[in-house]
């Protein structure tokens, strides 16, 4: 391994070292280290505060020489928890190297990738005298949490250059993912008259009610995939909460509903179909009070093509240092989808092999490092020539 990863793997092992978990661990450790390794190498750098005033992320930002539009690299520095750390046959935080595999928590997800950027930032200063407008790169704290705080402080921050386009660092060797589908998510609170279990007459209680609804949803027809989209939308209820004991017909139940949009059924159409289902409901189970909805999530699908920016640079630079992959439309939403709500093109992963993501044992693959190093050097340069 050359000096330079060598030096991205030991800033990736000492971030891993600092537990990171949203919604556990504080953040100061982590960003700590962060700014430290910045500061050594005098790098430009903030952080960036929620609107409670907390640190959700750092932004390092370097000004190149000429005019031109911005660009930025953005990983995440929190992690998803451990879960049964007992399960581990090695330590969470354990950052140690075995076999060329970095092993911990946040290995692949995305403390590598963090350290990567970091890196490349230190290169895009030493060449800025011959590069246009600027490389910012965003470590986001509060990225696990679902709430997305380090992006949103980075997109609403009065001081920050509007990026032209992002690249987020999320793993996988063979793919550079240039689109993902939207997300619609609503409550259901499904109601019904309450009274005692034994009754002789006693119309269906809430939890009934909602099963009925449950079935419907899932009866419902959504359209196939088609045209430059490749993914269906799908609809899943998540959660069913209602009743309690045994001897009182419940009055409420509550449903949890995530539907995966595409631009053929986008989040107008989701809402109308969620609707209709509550709907016919009321009329075949009537009750007093009708079936309320509460939307609760709602993120645009998006897809980039080939020749779109930032996704061309990172498949040319790809291609350019001899790897094989093909762009890929994600099932699942991502930072992406945040950012397209915002009108700015991403791409939402291309990384080292990697294994356990959010599992037991995770580990990322230092030998694809270098290369995988190479292509992001390559495309950002690119994009700022």
């Amino acid at each position: 391994m050359n000096p330079e990863d060598a030096e991205v793997a030991d800033l990736a092992q000492q971030l891993i070292r600092r537990p990171s978990r949203a919604g556990i661990d504080g953040y100061e450790p982590v960003l700590s280290v962060l700014e430290n390794w910045l500061g050594a190498r005098d790098l430009p750098f903030r952080r960036l505060h929620d609107a409670a005033s907390r640190p959700v992320a750092l932004l390092v930002e370097v000004v190149c020489a000429r005019p031109g539009p911005w660009w930025a690299l953005d990983a995440c520095v929190d992690t998803a928890p451990y879960g049964d750390e007992s399960a581990w046959t090695f330590a969470p935080d354990g950052g140690d190297v075995v076999d060329g595999w970095l092993r911990g928590r946040g290995a692949a997800d995305s403390k590598l990738a963090a350290a990567m950027f970091c890196r490349i930032a230190a290169e895009v200063r030493d060449r800025a005298d011959a590069l246009r407008g600027g490389l910012a790169v965003l470590l986001d704290a509060d990225e696990h949490t679902g709430g997305f705080g380090g992006a949103r402080a980075y997109l609403t921050d009065p001081a920050a250059v509007r990026p032209a386009g992002v690249m987020i660092g999320y793993p996988g060797l063979a793919e550079v993912v240039v689109g993902g589908r939207g997300l619609w998510r609503a409550t259901i609170a499904v109601h019904a008259e309450t009274g005692h279990s034994g009754a002789r007459r006693a119309a269906p209680g809430a939890v009934s009610r909602a099963a009925r609804l449950v079935q419907m949803l899932e009866d419902a027809e959504l359209p196939p995939a088609g045209g430059e989209f490749p993914l269906p939308p799908k609809l899943t209820v998540t959660s069913c909460h209602g009743g309690e004991g045994f001897s009182t017909v419940p009055g409420r139940c509550e449903l949890g509903i995530d539907l995966r949009t595409t631009p053929a059924f986008d989040a107008r159409a989701a809402e109308a179909l969620v609707r209709a289902a509550t709907a016919g409901l009321d009329r075949h189970l009537p009750t007093p009070r009708p079936t309320t909805l509460t939307r609760v999530a709602e993120w645009p699908p998006f897809r980039l093509t080939e020749a779109e920016q930032p996704a061309a640079a990172l498949l040319t630079a790809a291609a350019q240092e001899g790897l094989s992959v093909r762009p890929k439309t994600a099932g699942p939403s991502n930072i992406g989808n945040l950012l397209a709500a915002e009108g700015i093109p991403a791409t939402a992963g291309f990384g080292v092999w990697h294994e356990g993501l959010h599992g037991l044992d995770e580990r990322a693959c230092l030998a694809d490092l270098p290369v995988v190093h190479a292509v992001y050097r390559r495309a950002t340069l690119g994009l700022l020539a």
